[in-house]
């Protein structure tokens, strides 16, 4: 599967107003390595905390996917994969 790898992940303009407030509450309760974790590896990937969150869960709901549009796009692969069969 091609990954898609973009720094425009999710932001407050491309998902909803009230995004990072979203991402606020989320990272709010985490534990305090795990914020640290998510801080440290979003200044390594030069990329917003935001971005870092959606590749986690992209990654947990498909190994395959770095985006919810990865995720999508599998989805939509075996869908198809599916009709043909």
């Amino acid at each position: 599967m091609t990954q898609t790898v973009t720094t425009k992940h999710l932001t407050a303009a491309s998902i909803a107003p009230g995004a990072s407030e979203a991402i606020e509450q989320i990272t709010h309760d985490l534990p305090d390595y795990i914020k640290a974790a998510l801080l440290e590896k979003s200044a390594e990937m030069e990329c917003s905390l935001e971005a870092v969150v959606e590749m986690a869960i992209a990654s947990f709901l498909d190994e395959e996917a770095f985006s919810f549009e990865d995720c999508l796009l599998a989805k939509r692969l075996s869908k198809t994969e599916e009709a043909k069969v």
